[in-house]
């Protein structure tokens, strides 16, 4: 059988499509046949993306241009004999490893979830049998026999429907049930437009049917889905980038130096080895072996307080990443929206009657026989579904359904209370022929007829419309009233249905002549009660919200308007208009229409993923929301994928960056004022790290460059820069950050973690602690006259301790100099007060000290080395408080 012969099985007729199948829809295959076609199509199965093992984790962890020049000290130290200081820098690439292996071992498991969904059985026709099947072994042309409540396993063109409807949310986001036909669509239909097809994934909500399996496994609209979702490539975290950029640069930085200071040694008359140990040193003193730890320390303690707010991070650079968002795309239906059908209105003969969210009429209550009255009875007479005590888990049926047995409910018309006033004694079900259904109730008068269903199909067979005095002839100028009701409704993206009622009859009369019209009820999948207020904090904190939906453009316009997306006029886009885009090759005007759309109509699975990619593309961070199967390969290929956690797709959850545990959406705004507050954070402890490094590098640099003995160990600026460095910055990383950063734009994307003004603060800084240092050691040489080992202490401990009062340095400009957010952080000194009890057993603790080469250097070379630390902590206030005007306009600059 080609391949090509189910290609639009949808716009082609039963009869030709069984001809080219090859087959004979009352039998179905035979056993041979079905063996035959499972060679050429194979299993009925979702293609297994291949997972990535522990190894080639573990591997990724020491792909890093930082770790290999670590490895290289190692290596060189353990050489060259330092066995202690090549296994202390061994250990530091073992931390930093194990961090990032723990943190990444969460493999993408959206595949495994796709897989679930066909591992069920199903009906099929063969042989002229009707048999049950396990999924895998459906083959195109077999003959599918679908009832309500099964999950859809194959894509199937439909042959037979009776009242058949399906639950497409998965795949298009559409939030009602569609009612399924056999009649041919148009070729170019989109796949919520295709009403003779059954889709794999999808569930039967009410009906029967029969049809021919047209594609399986990987060719299915579902099997697309999945093989986007495994070749959309997930985009590297900003933050990721902005270490990674920074970490290049201080390698080459590092290279250049160690160069240079190795050359001027030699030349110099120093012994080679020599030379080489103190170029491992500076190598040490450049990286700071300490920012990946606190990083991710950072981000974990961010993760935490996230998961506090209902928001579970999966990946740790996500929650920085939220707060570099500038475009939010949004789902509709369950994010922005309850996921539910509500009745919000009746359109009546005396006029509209709006309903609040509890059901209840916000005008006035119902009068009993008015028209409002009638309205509310029909519905719920009329019905099939169970509302149960009024959960989601006690609720059953057809969700319009639902909503009419609410809304009745909640006026005081339960269906039970009206079936015990008038019995049902018969039911024409649906009729997708005549689009409507009715109920037959006993009466004192006789038979009382329930109808509803679609407004046009009610309308044309209505004689008279109820009217608070009675009913009225339906003449024709007053039955195109009607009709111009229904479409004016339908215009601002209501659903609706038309209810009418017969009286007095016999219960066998004809449902569908002579029927008074009681009115229209319409129905809306209401927007969160969060949604508003988070879309405006949003616009306050310079983040677009951007929706996308598989409903029309007219309910998607609506929608957006209740949820107080854009401003003023709402730009709207259909799916068809950009379908098959190349972003590559995409011209400049409807680039410019894209950016600034507010709300994209009628999106697939693969338009998802094109907008995504434009946005990235035009310098967005970019942020996708969604809740189904069909946003999984957005959601992952986005910068940071938001997925519901109650009404949410397994596939979905695990495609996604974030979990929004309570489905608010108002707990993205939470989130996103946390990842600013990290990313600041972030920028002090880097900061004040690269200050402290630097200053090592300066020391050692131009102690060897003048000739001096070095003033520092390999071992010992290890130790620094991984235990006494280190919990300062962590405590940095916990301030609580600026009450107003949500009032703030987000920053540039493009923006480098360090930028110019910080740089400056890093020279200034780092220049400050080095003059500290080596005036200590030269003075510990030359005016105390200790040896070399002594001397190297009173350098040690007065780096060390400038290095813990710098951190009150990397304050905000504009706070004062006693009461701002270092000194009010607890943390800070507790940290502070931890590494001088470190710094004490490094000096005092014989094991210790002699590991570290410390030697005592004496009373004076203490105090020696006490007073020249506070000289960098007395520069760095001059600094930030000269500097202050002119810094602060360098930053608005930049």
């Amino acid at each position: 059988m080609p391949k090509d012969s189910t290609d639009a099985a949808f716009s082609t007729s039963v009869q030709k499509l069984a001809e080219k199948l090859e087959i004979n829809a009352q039998t179905g295959l035979s056993a041979n046949e079905v063996k035959i076609r499972l060679e050429a199509h194979g299993p009925n199965r979702l293609r297994r993306q291949k997972k990535k093992s522990a190894w080639t984790i573990l591997a990724h962890q020491f792909s890093g241009i930082i770790v290999w020049l670590l490895t290289a000290a190692a290596v060189i130290s353990i050489v060259l004999g330092d066995i202690a200081e090549g296994i202390a820098i061994a250990f530091v690439l073992i931390l930093n490893s194990a961090i990032g292996f723990f943190t990444e071992l969460k493999a993408a498991r959206s595949m495994e979830a796709l897989m679930r969904i066909a591992q069920v059985r199903t009906r099929v026709r063969r042989d002229g049998e009707v048999r049950m099947i396990d999924a895998h072994e459906l083959v195109p042309g077999d003959v599918v026999v679908l009832e309500a409540g099964d999950v859809v396993t194959a894509d199937i063109r439909l042959s037979e429907a009776s009242n058949l409807q399906a639950d497409e949310s998965v795949l298009t986001g559409e939030s009602a049930p569609v009612t399924k036909n056999t009649e041919p669509v148009g070729k170019n239909a989109a796949l919520g437009d295709r009403l003779s097809m059954a889709f794999k994934g999808t569930a039967i909500t009410q009906g029967a049917g029969e049809g021919i399996v047209t594609a399986t496994g990987m060719e299915t609209e579902l099997g697309r889905i999945s093989d986007l979702a495994q070749s959309a490539q997930g985009e590297a975290a900003p933050l990721e980038r902005r270490l990674d950029k920074l970490g290049h640069r201080l390698v080459w930085l590092t290279l250049a130096l160690a160069a240079l200071t190795i050359g001027a040694g030699i030349l110099r008359g120093h012994d080679v080895a020599i030379m080489v140990q103190t170029g491992v040193a500076l190598a040490v003193a450049a990286v700071p072996e300490g920012l990946a730890v606190v990083a991710t320390l950072s981000l974990a303690r961010g993760m935490w307080r996230m998961s506090q707010r209902n928001a579970l991070i999966t990946r740790l650079s996500s929650v920085e990443t939220l707060g570099a968002t500038t475009v939010i795309l949004t789902d509709k239906t369950g994010t922005l929206t309850e996921n539910r059908m509500t009745v919000v209105r009746y359109l009546l003969a005396e006029g509209d009657i709006d309903i609040d969210d509890d059901g209840e009429d916000a005008t006035k209550a119902p009068e009993p026989d008015s028209p409002l009255d009638w309205a509310m009875r029909i519905g719920a007479l009329c019905n099939n579904a169970e509302i149960g005590d009024g959960s989601d888990d006690g609720q059953s049926g057809d969700p319009m359904e639902i909503a009419l047995l609410s809304v009745a409910d909640g006026l005081g018309a339960s269906r039970k209370g009206l079936l015990d006033d008038t019995p049902q004694v018969k039911e024409h079900a649906f009729d997708p022929d005549t689009k409507m259904m009715a109920t037959v109730h006993k009466t004192a008068n006789g038979h009382l007829f329930a109808i509803k269903g679609a407004p046009e199909a009610v309308i044309d067979v209505c004689t008279h419309v109820l009217e608070q005095d009675g009913s009225q002839k339906m003449d024709d100028a007053l039955r195109q009233r009607w009709t111009d009701r229904n479409a004016d409704a339908a215009q601002d993206g209501l659903r609706l249905l038309a209810l009418a009622k017969k009286e007095g009859v016999p219960k066998d009369a004809d449902p569908y002549e002579s029927l008074t019209l009681v009115g229209l009820v319409c129905f809306l999948d209401p927007v969160r009660e969060d949604v508003p207020d988070a879309i405006k904090a949003c616009r306050a904190a310079g983040v677009r919200v951007i929706m996308l939906t598989g409903d029309h453009a007219a309910t998607a316009e609506t929608i957006a308007r209740k949820a107080s997306l854009g401003d003023g006029d709402m730009k709207v886009i259909e799916s068809g208009e950009i379908a098959g885009l190349d972003p590559e090759n995409i011209s400049e005007d409807m680039r410019a229409r894209i950016m600034e759309a507010d709300v994209f109509a009628r999106v697939s699975p693969e338009t998802k993923l094109t907008l995504v990619s434009l946005f990235q593309d035009a310098g967005h961070v970019v942020a996708m929301t969604g809740d189904g199967v069909n946003d999984a390969p957005a959601l992952k290929k986005a910068d940071i994928g938001i997925a519901m956690g109650k009404r949410g797709t397994q596939v979905a959850q695990e495609a996604a960056h974030m979990v929004l545990q309570d489905d608010a959406f108002e707990t993205i705004i939470a989130a996103m004022r946390q990842g600013r507050v990290i990313f600041d954070n972030i920028r002090k402890f880097v900061v004040y790290l690269m200050s402290c490094n630097v200053s090592e590098v300066l020391v050692v640099g131009l102690a060897v460059g003048a000739g001096l003995p070095t003033p520092l160990l390999p071992l010992q600026i290890l130790f620094l820069n991984l235990v006494t460095d280190v919990f300062p910055a962590f405590a940095l990383g916990l301030g609580k950050g600026d009450e107003n950063v949500m009032t703030k734009p987000p920053r540039d994307p493009t923006e480098a973690i360090v930028d110019r003004p910080r740089w400056i603060l890093i020279g200034i800084l780092g220049a400050s602690i080095t003059i500290a240092t080596l005036g200590a050691f030269a003075a510990a040489l030359f005016l105390l006259s200790l040896e070399t080992g002594p001397a190297v202490t009173v350098a040690f401990l007065t780096l060390a301790l400038a290095q813990l009062w710098n951190v009150f340095n990397v304050r905000d400009h504009d706070s004062g100099l006693l009461r701002n957010e270092v000194v009010k952080n607890g943390y800070v000194w507790g940290a502070i007060a931890l590494c001088l009890g470190l710094i004490g057993l490094a000096l005092w603790f014989p094991p210790l000290a002699d590991l570290l080469g410390l030697p005592s250097p004496g009373r004076a070379g203490l105090v020696l080395g006490v007073t020249a630390s506070l000289v960098p902590l007395v520069l760095g206030q001059g600094w930030v408080w000269l500097a202050e005007p002119s810094d602060r306009d360098l930053i608005e600059q930049t």
